[in-house]
């Protein structure tokens, strides 16, 4: 048998990654990790964790403006200090990179700061030093993608949006997914005007309609201007910021543009082609149901496999990867009903099916949907609206869809993700109580399903 140095060397030192070294290192393996940059990843750096609280942020901007309908009297308009919001955010993401380092060395993971590259099927290189391991886990995860357009060198990706300086008076937002329609509302709520352009007719391709059309309506009415069917075709700095010009011909002065269109496995410079590892159409790493690469040696998780691009599935795929190199092997990943939040104003929470997608998978299906003012702003003097939407399967009474936009949309979902995974079914959600008054009390309580 060879000599190896590692039982296990990972590439990337991101949430999937890191979970993976320790996992591995906690039963008893010899594990080594590369990371070039920060500890943590995009979620924790540049992803997840800022943008959520930044979400806080601009939430307070809601905040101080409701507070007057509950009888509250501010001194003077509120001031928002952006050079502080970034101070604090920074400091707390270091202490979350310390938090990975730690767990990292207290599970005995040897931690190499540098660029990692494949030589062969058991072999990487950093720096000029070579590492050999029985396995090999590539977890690099994505990058932003940004089209070839004149004048792009003047373009910011979601990467930069934390640090700005200065704070963009005057922002244009390229893009209608999720980081795009998230970093609208965030800077919108902050203080910036935005504009935001799609190419498409509607925001949020691949969820459901309904909710795609009253998010962006309520955006709409929070002070995002929403474009659709247009795109930006130039970029150019002129004497008062940079002119973006439209397909249509028209142009739009802006302080910064942000291209949030999109994004793609992060897979160059990494030694793919000269270990044998073979890609799919979509440039990533091309992995069975056991997240094995075409080279039998070398996994990969996360992001640069591109089969769900959210955090928690990385981690979970991390999970089953350990366990079957290292543990007893019983571990799997289901991929349905896996539930999910964007963090726009008002959030989005959604699991499961849309509803064109679940008549796609099982033919009939009853639909029920609810639009409502919260209790919170009858008083708020604000015109924001609640939509909720079941969607269930006629054949069997099972909830297979299950969506929401309003306030702390993620965390209402996220309970109901259990009972969904647990298939519950409509009569049973009709059996629950709700817990009154709250938003998700609607979701127990809705009755009369939709015509059609």
């Amino acid at each position: 048998m060879p000599t190896f140095d590692f039982d296990l060397f990972v590439i990337g030192g991101g949430s999937g990654g890191v979970r993976a070294a320790r996992m591995a290192a906690q039963q008893g393996a010899r594990v080594g990790l590369a990371e070039a940059a920060e500890l943590g990843g995009t979620c924790v750096n540049v992803g997840c964790i800022p943008k959520k609280l930044y979400s806080y942020a601009a939430g307070y901007a809601e905040s101080f403006e409701e507070s007057a309908g509950y009888g509250w009297k501010l001194p003077e308009a509120p001031q928002f200090d952006w050079a502080y919001l970034k101070t604090q955010r920074a400091k707390e993401i270091a202490r979350l990179n310390g938090v990975y380092a730690s767990l990292l060395k207290n599970s005995g993971v040897t931690l190499v700061a540098g660029w990692a590259q494949l030589v062969d099927a058991h072999t990487v290189e950093i720096d000029g030093k070579r590492h050999t391991a029985r396995h090999l886990l590539v977890a690099t995860g994505g990058t932003p993608f940004v089209p070839e357009i004149p004048g792009r060198e003047h373009i910011v990706t979601s990467d930069a949006m934390f640090d700005l300086s200065p704070f963009p008076k005057r922002l244009l937002v390229v893009g209608g997914g999720y980081i795009a329609c998230e970093f609208a509302s965030i800077f919108n709520g902050l203080g910036a005007k935005v504009t935001q352009l799609h190419r498409r007719a509607h925001l949020l391709t691949g969820f459901d309609d309904d909710v795609r059309q009253f998010v962006a309506h309520e955006m709409g009415k929070a002070g995002v201007d929403v474009r659709l069917n247009i795109e930006a075709t130039s970029i150019a700095r002129g004497p008062h910021g940079l002119v973006v010009t439209l397909a249509r011909g028209q142009q739009i002065d802006a302080d910064t543009v942000l291209f949030a269109t999109g994004r793609v496995p992060n897979t160059q410079g990494l030694g793919l082609e000269a270990a044998g590892v073979a890609l799919d159409e979509r440039g990533a790493i091309a992995v069975d149901a056991h997240y094995r690469s075409s080279v039998p040696s070398i996994y990969a998780v996360g992001d640069v496999s591109t089969r769900v691009q959210l955090t928690p599935v990385a981690l979970a795929e991390a999970m089953v990867v350990v366990d079957a190199l290292f543990g007893q092997g019983k571990r799997a990943l289901d991929y349905e009903y896996i539930p999910t939040a964007v963090f726009t104003h008002p959030n989005i929470g959604t699991c499961g099916y849309t509803e064109i997608d679940a008549r796609a998978r099982f033919g009939e299906v009853t639909v029920f949907s609810s639009e409502f003012k919260s209790l919170r702003h009858t008083l708020s003097g604000r015109g924001e609206r609640t939509f909720m939407k079941l969607v269930v399967q006629k054949a069997t009474d099972r909830v297979v869809g299950l969506h929401m936009v309003g306030a702390d949309a993620g965390e209402i979902v996220q309970g109901f993700a259990v009972a969904m995974r647990a298939g519950a079914t409509k009569a049973l959600f009709d059996s629950t109580v709700g817990i009154h008054p709250t938003a998700a009390e609607e979701f127990v309580t809705m009755r009369e399903p939709m015509p059609g």
